[in-house]
């Protein structure tokens, strides 16, 4: 929405917002804009009445302004609609949809079309380092990358956001059973994820890894766009594929029909991040970007606010802010930070923040997910769905705290120089990552 809300001050118009609990980085991000933000949702904030409501996907029926806005015959219309009428109708639009690295391959592939000198339009979930905001028009009205979420639209509309956009090139990065609040299991997104597929033209290109079963099971389902497969081995026939120089995926060369295409050498890590990097140069090359040129960007790509961000470092100490949202991310992220510190001490602390993590449905996935910590302190969720039981499927010490100043006492305790302190969490986490840094310093 913040993104959404640039985009629209570019186009000349008028903006304001309401929202509870705004935090960083979006919270200096809008301030930076000039975008005011009303705390809270109250009918004063839509006064005198707006032209149009462009009505955020948290927004529900009972919510003060949803029932000003229905009340008062105010036009409203959903972000994503608002987006496909008045933006991407204009575009090439590039979408990249998947349960994981939605955020990570749409940095990526904007930066490349950047570098590549093609300004693109996007809108990015988060902030990537190498831009000074996370949404822009661009300075042609040639190509829009656009981060295509699986989520729905909004109360009024309950498809899937990415139904609205349109792509003419389609990243399929991998896909999960996620929002346990709206999807009532695995084959209902993939029925979204289908019908994502039948808005991609015949003469358009979907880019996809060749060996997610998931998105198999959905190609099956009707597929009428050509399709380029990724994959980290030539043996997967694959038309793009990899090979690791380094272990923790920071050094890898990218091949392009067997041939050596050029190695990308980064302060990324894990092999999540190299799959990310390959289905972004091949979504690039689809719009003629030589896979050459799009290393060349990528060996200058500075990463991702609260992706495995570095915070801070006290003390000999590193603290880095993460981003985390389902085992499958936790463990891919753990891994890579395992492989480029070796032995030295990784401790993890986890807020399960989204609806799914809350829900209980990784009961089972959580705990093996946290392997590769060396000891771990989760915050007990308040939808307690007997959080204990992790304690059964993992074999590192792992604390159940009750809250966030217990879990800064026991780890600035815990802490010595060289450790690793990752805090995984979706939401400003009650302010644990400043606080923790006082309790360090001290």
């Amino acid at each position: 929405m913040a993104g959404i809300a640039l985009i629209a001050k570019q186009k000349k118009i008028d903006v304001v917002g309401s929202d509870t609990n705004i935090y960083p980085p979006m919270s200096n991000y809008l301030a930076e804009h000039k975008i005011s933000i009303f705390e809270g949702y109250h009918e004063k904030s839509l006064l005198p009445h707006p032209d149009l409501v462009i009505m955020g996907n948290a927004m529900k029926r009972g919510n003060p302004c949803v029932e000003y806005v229905l009340n008062q015959n105010i036009p409203y219309i959903s972000g994503p609609q608002w987006l496909a009428e008045n933006i991407l109708n204009k575009y090439h639009v590039l979408a990249v949809s998947g349960t994981h690295g939605k955020t990570t391959v749409t940095s990526l592939l904007s930066w490349i079309l950047e570098y590549a000198d093609l300004s693109p339009g996007f809108l990015i979930g988060g902030i990537s380092k190498n831009f000074d905001s996370s949404a822009r028009l661009g300075k042609k009205e040639d190509f829009f990358v656009i981060e295509a979420d699986e989520y729905d639209t909004a109360f009024f509309d309950k498809r899937s956001k990415f139904i609205h956009y349109r792509p003419q090139t389609l990243i399929l990065n991998n896909l999960e059973f996620d929002h346990v609040d709206i999807f009532p299991n695995l084959d209902s997104v993939k029925t979204q994820f289908s019908h994502l597929l039948r808005t991609v033209p015949s003469q358009g290109l979907i880019i996809c890894p060749k060996t997610d079963k998931n998105l198999q099971d959905v190609i099956s389902l009707g597929c009428w766009t050509p399709i380029e497969y990724t994959g980290s081995s030539k043996k997967d026939g694959t038309i793009w594929h990899t090979k690791l120089l380094k272990a923790d995926g920071s050094q890898f060369t990218i091949y392009y029909k067997n041939k050596n295409q050029g190695e990308i050498n980064w302060s990324l890590s894990g092999e999540h991040n190299v799959a990310n990097a390959i289905i972004a140069i091949a979504a690039a090359h689809h719009v003629g970007v030589n896979p050459k040129k799009a290393i060349t960007a990528l060996n200058q790509f500075q990463g991702i606010k609260r992706r495995l961000e570095i915070y801070k470092k006290i003390n000999r100490i590193t603290l880095y802010d993460d981003f985390a949202h389902h085992p499958t991310a936790i463990a891919s992220t753990l891994d890579g930070l395992r492989k480029r510190i070796g032995n030295e001490r990784i401790l993890v602390i986890l807020e399960s923040g989204t609806h799914t993590m809350r829900s209980g449905i990784h009961q089972k996935t959580l705990g093996p997910s946290l392997q590769k910590a060396d000891k771990v302190w989760l915050m007990r969720p308040k939808q307690d769905w007997g959080i204990e039981s992790i304690l059964q499927t993992t074999s590192i010490p792992t604390f159940i705290c009750d809250s966030v100043a217990d879990i800064i006492q026991k780890v600035a305790i815990e802490a010595r120089p060289s450790d690793h302190i990752v805090i995984m969490s979706n939401s400003a986490f009650d302010n644990i990552h400043k606080r923790l840094v006082q309790a360090l310093e001290a």
